[in-house]
């Protein structure tokens, strides 16, 4: 094993990307309220070339992780891996099954917001963790060590240019939830990302 890899981290980075997997399926996916970066480009191909997320997600995030070891190294890449397997592994049996919540579809707001927590904890736990479940996740935490910014900026650029592509199929109002989506999970990584928990005091 490598240093610095923990059974808990592991169990993070699983339960994070199942989170985010659900969220995507069972909200973004039936609400026609869509992702940013990797989440959303992989949205985007499904509508027009009918490719499964759980196969294009897998493609995204190996070219992203690609240029993130580099820089982040052997443990990032390990949790990685675990959350990217799990992310395709669950999203595939979730296709399985109809969606919990059609109905969002004619509740955008309730969907953005809904749809904002699931990305911003799932994502926002797996980075603590030290890994990312999606590539957009990967790059975000190496351009934001590279250029000494919050991880944040780096998610509302790649955000915005999915988004745009997405006016492509996503009427001009559903992309005005998207955005509020990407602004607000962006913001709830943030959060999770730079919290901090207090240590439980010694009996």
């Amino acid at each position: 094993m490598w240093k610095g890899i923990t059974l808990r981290a592991t169990l993070i980075a699983i339960f994070s990307s199942v989170f985010q997997a659900f969220g995507i399926y069972n909200v973004h996916a039936v609400s026609g309220v869509t992702e940013g970066g990797v989440l959303g480009a992989t949205l985007l191909l499904q509508h027009w070339f009918d490719i499964s997320p759980a196969v294009s997600s897998f493609v995204f995030n190996v070219i992203c992780y690609a240029i993130g070891w580099k820089m982040l190294g052997k443990t990032f890449l390990y949790y990685s891996a675990v959350a990217t397997a799990s992310y395709s592994l669950s999203y595939r049996i979730m296709e399985q099954f109809p969606p919990l919540w059609p109905q969002l579809y004619e509740t955008p707001l309730l969907a953005a917001l809904l749809g904002a927590v699931f990305i911003g904890i799932g994502a926002g736990l797996c980075v603590r963790a030290g890994g990312a479940s999606c590539g957009d996740d990967a790059l975000a935490m190496s351009l934001a060590h590279l250029f000494k910014t919050k991880i944040e900026n780096i998610y509302l650029i790649s955000d915005l240019t999915v988004l745009g592509l997405s006016l492509t199929y996503i009427p001009v109002r559903r992309i005005a939830y998207s955005l509020l989506t990407v602004l607000l999970s962006g913001k709830i990584i943030g959060i999770v990302q730079r919290v901090e928990f207090k240590k439980k005091a010694a009996d």
